[in-house]
């Protein structure tokens, strides 16, 4: 099965599919060792991970390839934030093809004004309703692997409303797109009714003291929704970490004791240390001993 099509299997189940966001190969790997099913990658974390806030500064090469080595590194179906396309229904297109070509399994398009912002912040702007389904009908063009999963997202909740965000979903369901992503709805009444309003699966994200409430998973299910992504869940409690254990360097001048005691061997396992080890010996072949061969 390719991953596209894994991950049409798992949505095809009773369960709402839950994937935790990654930004590089280290949180892929936590990702699938967890056991989760599905992976996403967040574009946001993907920017920090550069230096950049969620700005739209970050390529979409600079993305896919991103998006490729989660997918690598987890070997699990992986669902990549693609901003906006990156541009019109062409580059919308291209979008498409080289997430695709990188094994990704899936990818969202939205419809802000590039450079976007990140869907919870204020400021936002969004293109016309027929430039966005405009690049709907291209990404789908664009698939080569039918079971790839385009997801439509609007952000036009924030700037024209609901009824306007739930139109654009419903449009670009009817345009091609494999489900629909409503960001940013703002009270529980509203991410209740999203899965009622959209004829179509509905994904979630959830961001914590983002601008949309938090809901626990089987509410989710409970309300609807197919598919539910995580992105700052890993890359925020990271930068927590990290200030917490460079400040008691700074303060003590000493080595903290990890937060889950990892030896050196131990950290070099988690990520395939001892298949590769293996690899040493596979294609040798044993020396013969110099009296033998006489």
């Amino acid at each position: 099965m390719t991953p596209a099509s894994q991950l049409r299997t798992l949505l095809r189940g009773y369960e709402i599919v839950v994937a935790p966001g990654a930004y590089d190969g280290i949180t892929a790997k936590l990702i699938a060792q967890a056991g989760f099913s599905v992976a996403y990658m967040t574009g946001a974390g993907t920017a920090a991970s550069l230096g950049y806030p969620d700005f739209g500064l970050v390529t979409m090469h600079e993305m896919a390839d991103n998006a490729g080595r989660i997918a690598r590194a987890s070997g699990l179906p992986v669902v990549a934030d693609a901003d906006t396309g990156y541009g019109n229904e062409l580059n919308a297109f291209r979008t498409v093809q080289e997430y695709e070509r990188r094994g990704v399994a899936g990818l969202h398009i939205e419809d802000q004004v590039f450079p976007k912002k990140c869907g919870h912040l204020d400021d936002k702007e969004v293109i016309a309703r027929a430039d966005f389904i405009a690049k709907i009908r291209a990404a789908v063009a664009a698939k080569q692997d039918p079971d790839f999963l385009l997801i439509a997202r609007t952000d036009s909740r924030a700037v024209i409303g609901m009824e306007e965000a739930v139109a654009r979903c419903n449009e670009a369901l009817e345009a091609g797109a494999d489900m629909a992503f409503l960001e940013a709805p703002q009270t529980l009444e509203e991410v209740a009714a999203v899965p009622k309003l959209v004829r179509g699966p509905c994904m979630l994200n959830v961001v914590w003291g983002g601008k949309t409430p938090l809901v626990d998973m089987p509410d989710a299910q409970a309300m609807g929704y197919k598919f539910a992504i995580f992105p700052g869940l890993l890359f925020k409690n990271v930068i927590g970490t990290c200030d917490e254990v460079l400040r008691e360097l700074k303060e003590t001048n000493r080595h903290a004791v990890p937060g889950n005691g990892l030896t050196v061997r131990q950290v070099f396992t988690r990520f395939g240390a001892d298949e590769w080890d293996a690899r040493r010996t596979q294609f040798r072949v044993p020396a013969v001993p110099a009296k033998a061969a006489e």
